[in-house]
């Protein structure tokens, strides 16, 4: 499976990344219903930080951003039915609930999805700091060159400025 495809059905709510159950149930070639009916009956595997139900608003929330239309799919009825919500620790239990060959495969998928854009993620952040770090030594030059001109237009007031006449002062007759 292409990981672009995986990588667009991850989203990120409550500072997780987590995959929704029915593009989880469409990944792996089943029924909503019947992964909902397998992570119930193992629900013990399933504890908050892997598996949570979205409120109405978060659903509502996913439903408003840019990508609308391939996060809930058309016709689903929020309030009707509450949508699990899968971290990639929850993703990864799954493949122990549901034990066919297309779950295994793309478990490995999803997998692999999780952690390309955790490298990702790092890879901008580390992108990120040396660009502060830049600003910063740029700063400091810039800061060090300022310095440099105000204590050359000091020096050139000081030559510039009118100085009294030293010395014997002849009186005219």
């Amino acid at each position: 499976m292409e990981l672009q495809v995986i990588q667009n059905k991850i989203f990120e709510v409550r500072g997780l990344r987590i995959m929704i159950d029915f593009h989880l149930a469409e990944l792996y070639q089943v029924e909503t219903r019947a992964l909902k009916q397998a992570v119930r009956r193992n629900i013990e595997r399933f504890p908050s930080d892997f598996m949570f139900e979205l409120t109405n608003e978060e659903a509502i929330q996913l439903i408003n951003t840019g990508v609308s239309q391939s996060v809930i799919p058309s016709g689903y009825n929020i309030g009707a039915s509450k949508i699990f919500a899968f971290s990639e620790q929850g993703v990864s239990m799954l493949s122990s609930v549901l034990r066919s060959k297309i779950a295994i495969e793309i478990n490995i998928s999803i997998m692999r999805a999780f952690v390309a854009l955790r490298q990702y993620a790092l890879g901008y952040a580390e992108l990120s700091q040396r660009l502060e770090n830049f600003m910063l030594e740029t700063n400091m030059q810039f800061n060090e060159v300022y310095q440099a001109l105000t204590e050359l237009a000091s020096i050139k007031e000081l030559e510039n400025k009118s100085r009294k006449r030293v010395g014997f002062v002849r009186e005219e007759e």
